[in-house]
């Protein structure tokens, strides 16, 4: 076999791998699920406190047997554009595995075609960001097959944020000023004590 033929046949076979291994794009995709979720426009949510009511269900207007596939559905939390721009691992592609949009996972649910709900508490490491939530729907290989948000394609209504949690404690404010406070005493004491060793060096 020749150098060409060799490179035809192998990328032919690359081909056929990356299909066979579901190589899935967000544009493929039928947004055949209903996603709503408790946060008003512009409602800002504390991370490790607040909750998250989602309810979804599949589109009733759609064909029978459309959902025939369907498995399980994976509820993510996804970055609005805003809180992607010049952020490159937060950024937004069309093949899924290299999609950084929904980088925080909810809950995984087995499939339903009635209204489903589920309470989220956030977690605490969920950064400071403005956010919309997606549901992807999986059939049995473990491949997205459908979806639905709870924004529209623009990615531009329904978004709230989420306040992160800022790392500092009330304990710890008061032991950085008890600490302070100690050091501040202890300098002082010191100069003290320098200064009457000096006078009695002197008086000697």
């Amino acid at each position: 076999m020749t150098i060409q033929g060799f490179l035809v046949v192998s990328i032919l076979f690359s081909c056929l791998a990356a299909t066979s291994y579901g190589v899935v794009t967000f544009s493929s995709l039928q947004e055949n699920l209903i996603v709503s979720a408790s946060p008003k426009l512009g409602q800002v949510l504390k991370a490790g406190e607040d909750n998250i009511i989602v309810t979804w269900s599949f589109n009733k207007s759609l064909a029978a047997g459309t959902d025939s596939s369907y498995k399980t559905v994976k509820l993510k939390l996804c970055y609005a554009p805003v809180s992607q721009q010049d952020r490159g691992w937060r950024k937004t592609k069309d093949d899924l595995n290299k999609d950084k949009t929904c980088q925080h996972n909810i809950v995984t649910k087995p499939y339903s075609s009635s209204n489903t709900t589920f309470t989220w508490t956030i977690e605490r490491d969920v950064p400071t960001a403005t956010y919309f939530i997606r549901a992807y729907v999986y059939n049995s290989a473990d491949h997205e097959v459908a979806y639905g948000q709870t924004t529209d394609a623009h990615k531009t209504t329904n978004l709230f944020d989420v306040q992160a949690i800022s790392g500092r404690h009330v304990s710890l404010d008061i032991a950085s000023i008890c600490f302070s406070a100690f050091s501040v005493v202890s300098l002082l004491g010191f100069f003290f004590l320098e200064k009457r060793k000096a006078k009695m060096s002197q008086a000697k």
